[in-house]
């Protein structure tokens, strides 16, 4: 049980560790793809203001026209 534990922690440690590199797009590891996944959702978050994956209507000067945006693909993961 002592070992499952420590083995646990590590894991835990390993991906509190981990910062995201835009290699991680690429990587094979778990850890990686994870972390460019949660990367892109912050990102989408941060630009539209939400995490659906839909980018909204919006006119030219940047105003916005309504919330019937086409879905953001995501694939390639």
């Amino acid at each position: 049980m002592a070992k499952s534990k420590k083995r646990a922690q590590e894991n835990a440690n390993k991906v509190a560790e981990k910062q995201y590199n835009p290699s991680d797009y690429e990587a094979t590891s778990e850890i990686d793809q994870g972390t460019a996944v949660t990367h892109e959702q912050v990102t989408d978050t941060y630009t539209e203001g939400t995490i659906d994956g839909n980018i909204d209507n919006v006119t030219k000067d940047g105003s916005l026209k309504n919330k019937q945006g086409k879905d953001i693909p995501r694939e390639g993961f």
